[in-house]
């Protein structure tokens, strides 16, 4: 591990060990005073090996075990852009055994379906906010662009020849990609993915040509299988100080950050517990 990718870890440790504390303390609102006396589910709207969310998911589970002395149960259920996760959290007892992570799809379905079985406000109560999280824009190498105003140059020669993957409709690699699309005045393809890993697999072998993902290309960018060219966050990474903003390449005024927070089910909170916003720059 690299310093960028230590000073990485230790502001996410910071981060989640706050979350612990929030929820520990919501825990012990709501439960009797032996809580947990079994296992707690910690379900994922997205959730493949080695993606953000399952990364956070285990760092902060592995914590909350060691607090609680229970172990908290992964249990990642992709599927409908974070709608079938959605479904069982808002289904489950209020009873604090099941927490539930989401990235920003949870509010935004609320906007591509009509109609949900659920309230994406009312039906949850708000724990904490984890992580804020950027995207990269990562390109396959056969495209001829190593800068975001090359890209927009071939995308603009040839309309529609260009397509891009997100971790789903409604995510927030899809909104980046949305939103570059518009600012850019570029036109590409969507390619919906389950969870963003796919997504990137697929841009390694060539199938897709554009992604927008986080942490699942960073490993892909070091080693040179896939050209990194921005981050979609206002300022730089930490983990990759080098790589520009798409703001200061081209698109001025461009920022598309996602995040992850905690939510349980809303009767399983009393009295509502205010998020807690990660430290500016926290990511991967």
């Amino acid at each position: 591990m690299d310093s960028a990718e230590s000073h990485t870890v230790r502001k996410i440790e910071f981060v989640l060990a706050a979350g612990v504390a929030i929820l520990a303390i919501a825990a012990g609102a709501c439960c009797a005073q032996n809580f947990p006396a079994r296992p707690v589910r910690f379900v994922l709207s997205y959730g493949a090996p080695g993606g953000t969310p399952d990364i956070i998911a285990r760092m902060l589970g592995a914590k909350l075990t060691e607090r609680w002395g229970r172990q908290v149960v992964i249990d990642p259920r992709p599927g409908g852009g974070g709608i079938l996760a959605a479904e069982i959290v808002a289904g489950a007892a209020p009873d604090g055994y099941t927490i539930f992570l989401v990235s920003p799809s949870h509010l935004i379905n609320s906007a591509l379906h009509a109609r949900l079985s659920y309230d994406p406000v009312k039906t949850f109560a708000a724990v904490t906010q984890v992580a804020d999280v950027p995207n990269i824009l990562s390109i396959h190498p056969s495209v001829a662009a190593r800068s975001v105003r090359e890209l927009i140059a071939v995308a603009k020669a040839k309309p529609g020849s260009l397509a891009y993957g997100s971790a789903g409709t409604g995510s927030s690699q899809h909104l980046s990609g949305e939103l570059f699309k518009k600012m850019a005045g570029v036109e590409l393809v969507h390619v919906p993915y389950k969870v963003a890993t796919a997504a990137v697999i697929d841009l390694i072998a060539g199938r897709i040509q554009i992604a927008f993902a986080s942490n699942s290309s960073l490993p892909h960018i070091r080693a040179g299988r896939l050209a990194g060219l921005a981050v979609t966050s206002a300022r730089r990474s930490s983990a990759l100080p080098d790589l520009p903003t798409i703001a200061e390449s081209g698109v001025p005024g461009y920022e598309a950050s996602g995040w992850y927070g905690v939510l349980v089910p809303a009767r399983a909170l009393p009295v509502r517990t205010w998020p807690l916003r990660a430290p500016a720059g926290t990511c991967w």
